[in-house]
């Protein structure tokens, strides 16, 4: 198959409109990997692990989101829906697991916007101390349900300009990090001190590098939203094989080089690596840099950069669960209500209501010690890892139905390499680092239930949809015969 025949896909009727040009769909996944995980964990993860730890966790996860990536641009640029993994799963694996991924993914992404609005009032207090974070955020949640509101356009452009703010700090960071390591600012050249001081590089042992392997995961959750946006892009068999091909070096760039300069310039002793959060923004690995480089307001410039980055997370998480849900509703595993459609395209109903969620999860931060809030979270922490699973499982499916049904590798506009190693690695280290959870709650002197509870509890509500809907509807694995390989 020629995919220079492939130039735009077609617009159907009720159908979400296709508006995001090549530059959305790369800075889109962009945004999804950068991060406070990067401008605010990655101190946590050296205090941890040490330089060298930080740097082998964030590789090994670099290269499974990498393959994650791969697997689902191949799918993606062959069948670009809004569903995207959710829609894969369903058709290649089994459609109680779709339904479970759709869900799973949808209430993930609406629980990271209440999150998000936490943080973004937390941030403010920065500059505003004496106010109250809830106007703050009651403001905020109006900016993000604006963008999207207005139309697929909005989300895309915004998104594109709050990417390119994290893009350039990086590059900024990491060029002057570069000239402090050989002492060209900043004072005298530090060169590997810091990297072989004490018992770095690998500081803390093998516990200590698995709890950054689970940081790190959550940091790259995110990168799987341009299998959410494919559904939306002007030419998804052009556009998409060229933002996944840029996956690597983006990896490469914005968090293993980061996470290099990081270490070589503080030292992975230093108290402060360990305090910092979105209350705490002075202590941002990425000020401590900007400020010893001499350069003045480091902390202001950065705390509003992280404050774009909190409202990207949060614009992405409005995105990706409003489509997933109107995909959803479009499929009958979501009221009708929620399938319709503005004239710009905008799927009104699934919005109001995603945002209405997650303005219901912010509230619950307010009250009772934000128990249910924590809870909340915790439950929201395992979905993302459940959603790379199905992406894996499904490509795996989707390769071999592929084949078995007489088509020809040439015809898929994006290949993803290595298969079958590079979904079955992703599969496996996903698997890990998921379980690795569980790994300090049991080998204390006591079982830890409450921790191992907390970090489990979505697995157990995951299944209890997946094994409700295969009951209901008594769904059968698809066979390879029979898998839906076009729209």
């Amino acid at each position: 198959m020629d995919n220079k025949k492939h130039t735009a896909a077609p617009q159907r009727a009720n159908e979400l409109k296709r508006g995001l040009k090549a530059r959305h769909l790369t800075m889109i996944s962009i945004g999804g990997s950068i991060g406070t995980g990067l401008f605010l964990a990655s101190g946590g993860a050296i205090h941890s692990a040490g330089p060298g730890g930080a740097l082998l966790a964030y590789s090994a996860i670099g290269l499974m989101v990498y393959f994650l990536m791969t697997s689902l641009g191949e799918m993606a640029a062959w069948m670009p829906v809004s569903g995207s993994f959710s829609t894969y799963a369903g058709r290649f694996v089994d459609p109680a697991l779709g339904f479970a991924l759709g869900w799973n993914y949808w209430f993930n992404w609406a629980v990271t916007i209440a999150a998000e609005l936490s943080a973004a009032g937390l941030i403010m207090k920065f500059w505003f101390p004496d106010t109250p974070s809830l106007p703050w955020s009651v403001l905020f949640l109006a900016f993000m349900f604006g963008l999207n509101y207005l139309s697929v356009r909005g989300y895309g452009e915004s998104e594109y300009w709050f990417a390119l703010i994290k893009v350039v700090t990086v590059i900024v960071f990491i060029g002057v990090g570069l000239l402090m390591i050989v002492g060209i600012i900043g004072g005298e050249a530090i060169g590997f001190r810091h990297f072989t001081e004490g018992d770095a590089p690998f500081h803390g042992g093998f516990m200590a590098v698995l709890g950054v392997f689970m940081a790190a995961g959550f940091s790259f959750q995110g990168t799987e939203l341009i299998g959410i946006a494919a559904g939306e892009s002007d030419n998804p068999r052009v556009n998409i094989p060229k933002a996944i091909r840029q996956v690597f070096w983006r990896i490469l760039l914005f968090y293993i080089l980061a996470i290099f300069v990081i270490g070589m310039l503080i030292s992975y002793t230093d108290p402060v690596l360990i305090n910092g959060d979105v209350a705490n923004i002075a202590v941002s690995p990425f000020t401590i840099v900007f400020q010893n480089a001499g350069l003045a307001f480091a902390a202001s410039v950065m705390n509003a950069i992280i404050l774009t980055s909190v409202l990207s997370a949060g614009n992405s998480g409005m995105y990706a669960s409003t489509r997933m849900l109107w995909v959803l509703a479009k499929e009958g595993k979501a009221p009708r209500l929620l399938a319709s459609l503005n004239r710009r395209g905008v799927p009104v109903a699934a919005l109001a209501v995603t945002a209405a969620i997650g303005m219901l999860a912010f509230f619950t931060s307010l009250f009772g010690d934000g128990i249910v809030y924590i809870w909340l979270l915790n439950l929201s922490g395992m979905c993302g890892f459940l959603a790379w699973l199905g992406i894996a499982v499904s490509h795996y499916r989707f390769r071999q139905a592929f084949l078995l049904q007489g088509h020809s590798l040439s015809e898929l506009p994006f290949k993803a390499k290595w298969f079958p190693f590079g979904p079955l690695f992703a599969l496996v280290l996903c698997l890990f680092v998921m379980f690795g959870q569980g790994y300090a709650a049991v080998t204390g002197e006591e079982i830890d239930w409450y921790g191992l509870l907390s970090s489990f509890i979505g697995l157990p509500l995951f299944a209890a949809i997946w094994i409700g809907y295969k009951l209901k509807h008594k769904t059968k694995v698809v066979p390879l015969g029979q898998c839906k390989l076009t729209d």
